[in-house]
C-alpha cells in the first residue's frame, strides 16, 4: 500500500500519534487523576479492553502509511504496561516511521531506561512539577518524592535516551518552582517544557484564575537569564522553544490557554481501549478497534481513519471561551494520555 498524506478541513495534516496503551497510573495528581474522582474503587479497564501489541503495531503501520512520522506512548502511566519494550520493538521497526518517544512520571524508568533504548525508543518526556519532596508528594497524590523520578532522568541520560522534562504550572500550587526547575535543568543539560494549567477533561478543577501563563513564566525567567528563541524545526512543534544563551539548552512554553496552536495541530490521539481522538479537548472518541476486531481489512481501516481525519474541524483552544465549547463533552487526561 502506498503512503498517503492525509489532510482535514483546515489542510492540517496528521503527523504525530499519541497512543495511551494502558489507563492506569501510580499518581493520583491534581492535574488529571484527582484522588476524590480515581480512589482504591475506581474500576479501571479490563485487559480484554485494551488494544494488544499486536493491534497497535497493526494500527501504527496504518498510520504511518497515511503521514504519521511520530509516535508517543501515553497513558496512565505507560511503563505500568507488561513487556512495554516488546511493543517499542515493534514499532521501530516500521519502515518510515521517524521517531518512537514515552511520556512517563519517571517513576519506574530506571528499571527500564536500558531496555527501553534498546528496543528502540529515542526519547522520553518525565513530568516533574516540582524539585520539593514535600510538594511533589502533595501533586502525585501517593507522597512518592522526587528520588526515583531523579534517579530515573538519569538512567534514561546514561542510555542515551533524549530527555525533556514537562511541568505543569498551577498557580498557587507550584509557581514558585519556576525558577528553581530552570536551574535545575539548565545545570543538567536538560530541556525544560512549561506547560500551562489546562482544562482537560471536567475533575481538575480548572479555572482561569489559576493559569499562570507563557508570557508571566517567560519575565520570570528573564530575571535570571538571557533567552533567544529558537525556530521551529517542524510544522506543527507545540512547544515554543527559547535557548539559554551561550548554551545548547532549550526550554519551551505550551501554550495552549492563552496563545493557541490549533491552527498547526497535527495531532491525533488513540486510546488504550481503541478510541480515536482528533483534539485533547475533544470527548467524542471514534471506535476503531471494534471495527478492526469484527474483521475490518487494513484497506477499510485505512479509510475509516482517514475519514475520521478529513472530517476533522476541531479548534477548541482557539475557541475556548465560547459558549458551545463551555458544554463540549471533554475527555480526561488520565483516559488518554498528554
Amino acid at each position: 500500500m502506498e503512503n498517503t498524506i492525509i489532510k482535514d478541513k483546515f489542510n492540517r495534516p496528521l503527523h504525530d500519534l499519541r497512543i495511551s496503551v494502558i489507563d492506569r497510573c501510580n499518581f493520583r495528581c491534581q492535574y488529571c487523576m484527582p484522588a476524590d474522582q480515581f480512589g482504591p474503587d475506581f474500576v479501571f479497564l479490563p485487559k480484554s479492553a485494551l488494544l494488544t501489541y499486536e493491534e497497535i503495531e497493526r494500527l501504527a503501520k496504518i498510520f504511518v502509511q497515511i503521514g504519521v512520522e511520530k509516535i508517543r506512548l501515553t497513558g496512565g502511566e505507560p511503563l505500568l504496561r507488561r513487556d512495554l519494550p516488546v511493543l517499542v520493538s515493534k514499532l521501530s521497526e516500521i519502515e518510515g516511521l521517524k521517531d518512537i518517544g514515552l511520556t512517563t512520571n519517571g517513576v519506574m524508568l530506571k528499571k527500564f531506561a536500558e531496555k527501553l533504548k534498546q528496543a528502540g525508543l529515542k526519547r522520553v518526556n518525565v513530568s516533574l512539577d516540582s524539585l520539593n519532596d514535600e510538594l511533589f508528594g502533595k501533586i502525585n497524590g501517593r507522597n512518592i518524592g522526587t528520588k526515583p523520578v531523579l534517579e530515573g532522568i538519569e538512567a534514561a541520560k546514561q542510555a542515551g535516551l533524549g530527555v525533556k522534562i514537562n511541568m505543569v504550572v498551577k498557580k498557587g500550587l507550584n509557581d514558585t518552582e519556576i525558577v528553581p526547575m530552570a536551574d535545575f535543568c539548565k545545570k543538567n543539560g536538560l530541556e525544560l517544557r512549561y506547560i500551562e494549567f489546562m482544562d482537560v477533561g471536567s475533575t481538575n478543577g480548572w479555572k482561569m484564575d489559576d493559569v499562570i501563563t507563557k508570557r508571566q513564566i517567560y519575565e520570570m525567567l528573564k530575571e535570571h537569564y538571557e533567552l533567544e528563541p529558537v525556530n521551529p524545526a517542524y510544522f506543527g512543534e507545540v512547544a515554543k522553544l527559547y535557548r539559554y544563551k551561550d548554551t545548547n539548552v532549550n526550554v519551551g512554553f505550551i501554550s495552549s490557554v492563552s496563545e493557541s496552536f490549533c491552527s498547526s495541530c497535527t495531532r491525533a490521539r488513540l486510546s488504550a481501549n481503541g478510541q480515536l481522538f482528533t483534539c485533547l479537548f475533544n470527548g467524542n472518541g471514534h471506535d476503531v478497534r471494534n471495527i478492526m476486531r469484527n474483521g475490518a481489512t487494513d484497506e477499510e481501516l485505512t479509510r475509516r481513519i482517514s475519514e475520521i481525519w478529513n472530517g476533522r474541524d476541531d479548534r477548541y483552544s482557539d475557541e475556548r471561551m465560547a459558549e458551545s465549547n463551555k458544554k463540549r463533552k471533554k475527555i480526561e487526561m488520565s483516559y488518554i494520555g498528554g
